[in-house]
């Protein structure tokens, strides 16, 4: 994000690059939503805490990981400009996520909770477009996400082989293993269920 520009100007850039908007209906969504600074360190979720927002973000990066029972943390993913992150099983059950967002630099990002979200897919038809639009190419880059993983945990497994050690036999759980969503998307036109549950990666 170049400093002459906004969060904001930022989300709009990203929407106008998927779908049309008029000027009314861009105004409309700067209203719902939120935006929020972090300085390197912050968090923005912790596991254990219901997930109440999704997150765009718009400057800085964020990563995304897991603690395990043994405290060991596992990246699931780091969250550059352009990128949505939230827990789609938490927004939607109000369940508790296991899921850590801390900001590795300082980060501007905006929220947006289910119901403003609902608001935006019913009153401004481009937001739904766009996000379809994004959630095409989100699902390319997991399947080559996961086949990069697959390939390197077969290829540790032959190197153990070769070198006389027992490969173990459940590769390790890699962050695409788990479900996060990034982007509003539901089967039905009109993204009935926005936060539904998808692997989290960079916004096309």
């Amino acid at each position: 994000m170049a400093d002459s520009q906004s969060p904001f100007d930022v989300l709009e850039a990203y929407l106008l690059a998927r779908a049309a908007f008029s000027a009314e209906e861009l105004a409309f969504v700067r209203t719902i939503f939120q935006p929020r600074r972090l300085a390197a360190g912050d968090f923005l979720q912790r596991g254990g805490d219901v997930a109440r927002h999704a997150a765009f973000v718009a400057r800085g990066c964020l990563r995304s990981f897991v603690i395990d029972a043994k405290g060991k943390e596992h990246v699931v993913q780091f969250a550059t400009e352009q990128w949505w992150l939230a827990d789609a099983i938490s927004l939607n059950t109000g369940t508790p996520s296991q899921y850590f967002y801390a900001a590795i630099e300082d980060s501007d990002v905006l929220l947006i909770d289910p119901p403003a979200q609902q608001q935006l897919v019913d009153r401004v038809p481009g937001y739904s477009a766009a996000m379809r639009a994004g959630l095409q190419k989100h699902a390319a880059a997991k399947d080559l996400r996961i086949v990069k993983a697959l390939s390197t945990t077969a290829a540790d497994a032959q190197v153990a082989t070769a070198s006389g050690r027992s490969a173990s036999p459940t590769p390790a759980r890699s962050g695409w293993s788990r479900s996060i969503a990034t982007v509003p998307a539901s089967s039905s036109p009109r993204l009935a269920r926005p936060f539904a549950a998808s692997s989290p990666h960079r916004s096309p």
